[in-house]
């Protein structure tokens, strides 16, 4: 028994995230320690970040083991929509966390806290150190919802640190500490900003809407040059996971021997999975002369269907 790429890659995107769990569960430490000494809400505000971004990773752990796990009798597609449930979780939560900063922040704004920037600045160069190298560990080829989702809070992290450490400088040379308020704003809103396009993605595929970058009328127009294919209707586009999608549709076609719609049929996947990458297909083939009522085939006479002709 062979193992197979998908696995593998699997296998150490789980080993990334076991190495990065426990780096940041340390970070967060570190956080909130040296946030509480140095009065700075900025670095109180990275700790609830990195602790979201710590459950996001501790998510994306769980689903990627889920995910992987092969089609059952009651699953017969597998779990790959646990991936994108884990997607939509996490950048719920960083909806969450962006507006817990800015409310502290704001509160920030009226009660103003002497802070100490140096700390801020060395703490906040680890973290860079730490998300950067995190993040691009989960850079990868592959489109899967729920490791994008990982990956852009650690980005996320890594920009929203490395403001810190400018806003450390301004700090520590214009002595004006409602720089570190305005930095919160600044990171609360660069988490809302990266949650926005997860939600919206994983929500879609969870609905079962038609993926993202694919056209129906596209679709159906490349399939009608398939030769045989005279029309195409019914057309269903929906993802199961983040990297899967699947097709039904009706194709109207003469009224042919099997061995000769086989052949249409066959073409017609290969059109579909070169084109567009769908591999997951349900067609249900109409002969020219059946007609077709609610979405049941109803073969009719040739002699019926030419009174039918007259009568239009």
């Amino acid at each position: 028994m062979h193992a197979h790429p998908g696995d593998l890659q699997d296998q150490k995107t789980a080993r990334v995230l076991r190495i990065s769990l426990v780096v940041t569960v340390i970070y967060i430490v570190l956080l909130v320690v040296m946030g509480l000494r140095s009065h700075s809400l900025a670095l109180l505000s990275e700790a609830g970040h990195n602790l979201s971004d710590f459950l996001a990773l501790a998510l994306t752990w769980v689903a990627v083991y889920v995910q992987s796990r092969p089609p059952s009798a009651t699953k017969t597609f597998g779990y790959q929509r646990a991936g994108v449930l884990a997607a939509f979780v996490n950048a719920a939560s960083l909806v969450l966390i962006a507006f817990f900063i800015f409310y502290s922040a704001a509160r920030r704004l009226y009660s103003p806290t002497d802070v100490e920037p140096k700390t801020m600045m060395w703490v906040a160069a680890c973290g860079v150190v730490m998300n950067g190298a995190i993040a691009l560990m989960l850079l990868r080829p592959r489109r899967d919802l729920n490791i994008r989702s990982a990956f852009l809070h650690e980005l996320g992290d890594t920009l929203s640190t490395a403001a810190v450490i400018v806003g450390g400088w301004v700090i520590l040379e214009t002595k004006q500490t409602w720089v570190d308020s305005a930095l919160s704003f600044g990171i609360g809103a660069l988490v809302l900003w990266s949650s926005f396009g997860i939600i919206r993605e994983s929500l879609n595929i969870l609905l079962e809407g038609t993926p993202r970058g694919m056209n129906l009328g596209k679709i159906a127009e490349q399939l009608k040059t398939v030769e045989g294919v005279i029309d195409v209707h019914d057309l269903h586009v929906w993802s199961i996971g983040s990297e899967t999608h699947a097709l039904s549709c009706h194709i109207r076609i003469a009224d042919l021997r099997a061995s000769e719609s086989e052949s249409i049929l066959r073409t017609v996947n290969e059109c579909l999975a070169h084109d567009f990458q769908i591999h997951h297909t349900t067609i249900q083939f109409e002969h020219e002369v059946c007609e077709v009522a609610h979405g049941c085939v109803i073969p009719v006479s040739h002699a019926h269907s030419h009174s039918h002709e007259h009568e239009h």
